[in-house]
């Protein structure tokens, strides 16, 4: 049978290892009370274009969008750089493998990121009417 990993005793390693079960624990609630709000409290008949901007008019929810990508984000590229560590046996591809999802995970946190922090339902509106 599989034990699992054991917990690790420093470092970087022990934060990750802690940061994977909170995240997990406020991603699970987050998720919660977004299918809440997207498919019991509203339908998917309401939620378009509109439903959208209104709801990313209030600070309070792009900041909540915002921490529910960015725990889902990391705490994704974490378990990653865990398989990658147990299955890419070569340094060197274990290197290079670690350095791409470094990379990918930065690109997808700043697009993400740039785009709940600039959006803009009416130049956002004007430019999807744009031939």
């Amino acid at each position: 049978m599989y034990a699992g990993r054991e917990r690790p005793t420093g470092g970087f390693e022990l934060f990750a290892w802690f940061f994977m079960r909170i995240s997990g624990i406020v991603l699970v609630l987050l998720v919660l009370g977004h299918l809440a709000i997207m498919h019991v409290i509203h339908t998917v008949d309401e939620i378009d274009f509109d439903f959208v901007a209104r709801r990313w008019a209030s600070p309070f929810w792009r900041t909540y969008d915002l921490v529910m990508l960015w725990l889902a984000l990391l705490h994704g590229l974490n378990g990653l750089r865990t398989v990658i560590d147990d299955y890419v046996r070569r340094r060197g591809w274990r290197v290079v493998a670690l350095t791409a999802l470094a990379l990918v995970g930065f690109v997808l946190l700043a697009m993400g990121t740039q785009i709940i922090f600039t959006f803009e339902a009416t130049t956002s509106r004007a430019a999807a009417e744009l031939p």
